[in-house]
C-alpha cells in the first residue's frame, strides 16, 4: 500500500471538490439531484445524504448541499437554487451545509426553498421529509461526536472519502467554518477501519481520509490516539488497498 499525504498547491481559483469550489451534481433515487459545494468533506456526507433519501423514499427532490468558505460559494448556491425552481417548479428544494447552518434564516426567506436543514440534520432519519417546518437547524456547538455515516462508496467516482473527524477547536479571526461545524471530534478508531475496509472490497483503489481539521483526529477520543496511529492501524489490517491519502 502507498501512503501519501496531499500537498497543498497554490491556484488562482478553488477546484470541484475543495473548500470554495464549484458545484458538482448527482443523481439520486427517484428523480432526487444532490447539488455539493465546496469541499472533500461536503462530497462525502452528500453521499450520505443519498443513501439517506433512498432509505426514506425521498422522490422529486433537489438537496442543495452547501458551503460558507467564502461570500462567492454562499452566491452561488443561491443562484443554484434559483435556477432549480425554474427548471423543476414542482420538486421539493432542500437546502443544508455550512452556509444552511451558519445563516438559516437568509435560505428560509427565499421564496424557492422548501426546507432548510443543518449540518447535523442533514442526514438523519426522516429530516430530508420533514414537512413540519421549514427550519431545522440546531446548536452545532453542542454536537459531540461525528455522524454514523457509513456509506458503500462514493457513486462517478473512482476514490472514495472517509470521514475520519469533523469541526474544529481554532478560533481564527478570518474562518467562519468552526460556526458551520462545531468544535473539533473525531470518529472512533474502529469505524474508519471498518469503513475503509468496506471500501476497499467495493473495489476502491485509493482513500481519502477526511475532516475539517484533520490532523486533530483523536484528541477527544479515549487515550488521545494520533493521526499516525490511525493510519499505522489501517495499512496494518487492510493491506489490500493500494493507496491511502491524506486531505481536508
Amino acid at each position: 500500500m502507498t501512503f501519501v499525504v496531499a500537498p497543498s498547491k497554490p491556484r488562482s481559483a478553488p477546484a470541484i471538490g475543495e473548500e470554495g469550489g464549484p458545484a458538482t451534481v448527482s443523481n439520486g433515487p427517484d428523480d432526487v439531484a444532490i447539488v455539493t459545494f465546496g469541499c472533500r468533506l461536503n462530497a462525502y456526507e452528500s453521499e450520505a445524504i443519498r443513501a439517506r433519501a433512498a432509505a426514506d423514499g425521498l422522490s422529486d427532490a433537489v438537496v442543495f448541499n452547501t458551503c460558507a468558505v467564502t461570500n462567492e460559494a454562499v452566491r452561488q448556491a443561491r443562484q443554484a437554487i434559483r435556477k432549480a425552481r425554474r427548471e423543476r417548479p414542482d420538486a421539493r428544494l432542500i437546502v443544508t451545509g455550512c452556509a444552511a447552518q451558519i445563516d438559516p434564516a437568509a435560505f428560509a426567506a427565499m421564496p424557492e426553498v422548501d426546507l432548510v436543514l443543518g449540518n447535523a440534520e442533514k442526514a438523519a432519519p426522516g429530516a430530508l421529509l420533514d414537512t413540519s417546518t421549514r427550519v431545522r437547524v440546531n446548536d452545532i456547538m453542542s454536537i459531540k461526536e461525528t455522524a454514523g455515516h457509513l456509506i458503500a462508496g462514493l457513486k462517478d467516482r473512482a476514490r472514495a472519502y472517509v470521514e475520519v473527524q469533523n469541526g474544529c477547536d481554532h478560533r481564527c479571526t478570518f474562518c467562519i467554518i468552526p460556526y458551520g461545524r462545531g468544535n473539533s471530534r473525531s470518529a472512533p478508531a474502529g469505524e474508519v477501519v471498518d469503513q475503509v475496509r468496506r471500501l476497499s472490497a467495493e473495489g476502491y483503489r485509493e482513500v481519502v481520509l477526511t475532516g475539517v481539521d484533520v490532523t486533530s483526529w483523536g484528541a477527544d477520543l479515549p487515550g488521545q490516539p494520533t493521526l499516525g496511529q490511525l493510519v499505522g492501524r489501517i495499512l496494518r489490517l487492510v493491506p489490500d488497498l493500494p493507496r491511502l491519502r491524506l486531505g481536508s
